[in-house]
C-alpha cells in the first residue's frame, strides 16, 4: 500500500495534493489558503492541506509505504521535519520509527523520505505526528487506523469507519517556534474534529458527528494534543471502552473518560436516546476551561434532529473511567515473575522539573549530532560509546524490564509514550496496587501526581534505540537550532523530558537490516543547510516570545 503525504506550510499559494487509498484510488483533498479551526485565521504545518491531517487507514497484516514529501516554505516555522507513526512498533525497522535524532536526521526543505514497514500482528487506533521539536503543535498530526477483520468484539457495533473517528486536540494561534520559548505556554482553544472555538471569538463552526437511532457505533478518540489532556463525554450517554492504544480490552461501561495527548480509546456508543441533538464534551485541563459558548464541544446528531445547537445539560459523571478498571481482553497477564523489582532489568526513573527544564535521573535529553541509530550502526555499543551522555539505557535482549517513573515539580500529569513497544501498566500512578495477571497494556501512561508512581512491564524484543518520553510536546521540545551568526551547530533542549532505551545494540545492524540508501542520505543533506533553511524565526522568535510573555527559557549564548 503506497501513500504519498504532501507536507506544507500554508500561507497564500498552494498546489494541488491527494492521498493514494489502498485500494489504488486517488481522492483529492481540499487545500485552504489559510487555516481557521476555531474561527481565527493563521498559517499552518499541513500534511496535504488539512487539519487534521488525512486520515490513513489498512487493514491487520498490510505493509505500508508512506512518502514524506517536505515542501515546508514558511520561514516563521520548521522547514525540515520527520513523521512518527505513533503506537506501530517497527519490528525490524526502527528507521522508519520517524524520531528526530533518535532513528533518523529530519527530512530537508523539498526533499522526501519512503516509510516502509508491516504491521502484520497489529490492529487498533494509531496516529502520526511530526517527531521534530515542537512542530505537530502547527498543525502536523492525523489519525491513522488499522481494521481487523476478525475483530474478537466486532458483535458488539454496527458502524465502524471514517465517520466515527474522533481527534481531540489543541490550538494556538502563534506559531509554536515561538510559543516554545515560553514556560507554560498554554492553548488558545481544543478542536474535535478540527473545529472548535476559542473563549471570545466568533461562533464558528462545530464538528457535528452523526448517528442514526438505533445503531451501535464504534467511535475511536485518538488525543493529538501538544499539551492538555481531555475529560471526554456525551451528554445523556454512556459508552463502553473496548480498546486502549491499539489494544483491545475486555468492556466497561463508563459516562466519561480522562484521555492524555498521545493515548487512544475506542468507545461504543449505542444511540438509543430520543432523536435530538447532544453536547460532547473535551474539557482540557486548562485554567478557566469551560463549556461556554459551545468551546472545547462538538455535536452528537441524531438523524433527523433539527440542525441546531444542543441544549443538553452537562451533569457530573456517575462512572468515569479508572485505568485500573481496564483490563486486556487478548493474552492478558504481564511478563516475567509477578511481584514488585523481580523483573530481569528494574529500571527506576526520577524526573524533577527546575525552571521549566525537566531532569530524568538528574540530566536533561540533549539531542545528539547523530542520531543513535547511527551511531549503533557505526560501531557504538556500550552506555559510555553512546550520546546524549546519560540519556541512553541499554538493555539486554529478551529480557522483562520493570520501569518505575514518578516526578516532582509542575507540569503534570505527564504522559509517557515508548516507541517501539506496548507495556503493561502493573501499577497506575492513581493506585496503590500491583496488577500482574490482567493490566491494561497499552503505550501512553499517566505518571499522576507528585507524590505518585507509576510502573510498567516490557519485553526487550525489538532490537534498536527507542524513545520514551513525555508526550505534552513543549516538554520533550528537543531542536538544534542555528544562528545566522554561530560559529557551530548548537543543539538545545529547553525541556528534556527523555531517555532513549537502546535495545540490544549488538543485534541492532542485522535487525533493522537492510537501512534504505535514502536513510543514510538524510544526515548529510539535514546537516549541510543553513540557518535559512531551517527556518522557525531564528533568534527572532525569542524576541517574538518576550513580547508575550516574561517567563522564558533562558536565550541561547551567542558565540
Amino acid at each position: 500500500m503506497f501513500i504519498p503525504i504532501l507536507i506544507a506550510s500554508f500561507v497564500s499559494s498552494i498546489n494541488a495534493a491527494s492521498i493514494v487509498s489502498p485500494s489504488s484510488q486517488s481522492y483529492p483533498l481540499p487545500l485552504p489558503v489559510v487555516i481557521a479551526p476555531d474561527g481565527f485565521e493563521r498559517s499552518a504545518t499541513l500534511v496535504n492541506g488539512i487539519f487534521p491531517g488525512p486520515l490513513i487507514t489498512a487493514q491487520k497484516g498490510d505493509s505500508f509505504a508512506i512518502e514524506v514529501v517536505n515542501e515546508l516554505k514558511d520561514e516563521t516555522m520548521f522547514k525540515s521535519t520527520s513523521v512518527h507513526w505513533h503506537g506501530i512498533y517497527q519490528n525490524g525497522t526502527n528507521y522508519a520509527d520517524g524520531a528526530s535524532f533518535v532513528t533518523q536526521c529530519p527530512i530537508a526543505q523539498n526533499h522526501s523520505f519512503l516509510h516502509t514497514f508491516s504491521v502484520p500482528n497489529q490492529a487498533g487506533t494509531f496516529w502520526y505526528h511530526s517527531h521534530y521539536s515542537v512542530q505537530y503543535c502547527d498543525g502536523l498530526r492525523g489519525a491513522l487506523v488499522i481494521y481487523d477483520p476478525h475483530d474478537p468484539l466486532a458483535h458488539m457495533y454496527d458502524v465502524d469507519d471514517a465517520s466515527t473517528v474522533i481527534t481531540l486536540s489543541d490550538w494556538y494561534h502563534v506559531v509554536a517556534p515561538i510559543l516554545r520559548h515560553i514556560i507554560g505556554t498554554t492553548a488558545n482553544s481544543s478542536l474535535i474534529n478540527g473545529l472548535g472555538r476559542y473563549a471570545g471569538g466568533p461562533a464558528s463552526d462545530l464538528a457535528v458527528i452523526s448517528v442514526k437511532q438505533g445503531k451501535r457505533y464504534r467511535m475511536r478518540l485518538v488525543a493529538m494534543s501538544c499539551d492538555p489532556n481531555f475529560q471526554f463525554s456525551i451528554d445523556g450517554h454512556n459508552f463502553t471502552v473496548i480498546e486502549a492504544d491499539g489494544l483491545s480490552t475486555e468492556p466497561l461501561v463508563v459516562d466519561q473518560l480522562q484521555i492524555l495527548a498521545g493515548q487512544r480509546y475506542s468507545v461504543v456508543l449505542v444511540a438509543n436516546k430520543p432523536v435530538d441533538n447532544y453536547w460532547m464534551r473535551s474539557l482540557p485541563n486548562l485554567a478557566g476551561a469551560s463549556f461556554t459558548g459551545g468551546t472545547n464541544s462538538a455535536i452528537l446528531r441524531y438523524q433527523g434532529a433539527p440542525q441546531v445547537d444542543p441544549i443538553t445539560v452537562n451533569t457530573q459523571p456517575q462512572n468515569a473511567l479508572v485505568e485500573t478498571n481496564l483490563h486486556a481482553l487478548i493474552n492478558p497477564g504481564a511478563p516475567g515473575i509477578p511481584g514488585y523489582g523481580n523483573a530481569d532489568i528494574n529500571l527506576n526513573l526520577q524526573v524533577a522539573n527546575t525552571g521549566g527544564t525537566f531532569y530524568v535521573n538528574g540530566i536533561p535529553f540533549k539531542p545528539p549530532t547523530v542520531p543513535v541509530l547511527l551511531q549503533i550502526l557505526s560501531g557504538a555499543q556500550e552506555p559510555s560509546q553512546l550520546l546524549p551522555n546519560g540519556s541512553v539505557i541499554v538493555l539486554e535482549a529478551n529480557k522483562v524490564v520493570e520501569l518505575t517513573m514518578s516526578t516532582t515539580g509542575p507540569g503534570g500529569p505527564h504522559p509517557i509514550h515508548l516507541h517501539g513497544h506496548a507495556f503493561d501498566v502493573v501499577k497506575s500512578a492513581a493506585s496503590s496496587t500491583f496488577n500482574y495477571v490482567n493490566p491494561v497494556r497499552r503505550d501512553v501512561v499517566s505518571t499522576g501526581g507528585v507524590g505518585q508512581q507509576m510502573v510498567i512491564r516490557w519485553t526487550t524484543d525489538n532490537s534498536g534505540p527507542w524513545f520514551l518520553h513525555c508526550h505534552i510536546d513543549w516538554h520533550l521540545d528537543a531542536y538544534v537550532f542555528k544562528y545566522p551568526h554561530e560559529r557551530n551547530d548548537q543543539f538545545l533542549a529547553y525541556s528534556g523530558f527523555a531517555v532513549v532505551m537502546a535495545e540490544s545494540p549488538s543485534n541492532t545492524a542485522a535487525h533493522v537490516n537492510p537501512v534504505p540508501q535514502a536513510w543514510d542520505q538524510l544526515c548529510p543533506i539535514f546537516d549541510s543547510l543553513s540557518p535559512s533553511q531551517l527556518g522557525g524565526g531564528g533568534q527572532f522568535s525569542y524576541e517574538e516570545a518576550a513580547n508575550i510573555s516574561t517567563l522564558l527559557f533562558p536565550p541561547s549564548p551567542l558565540p
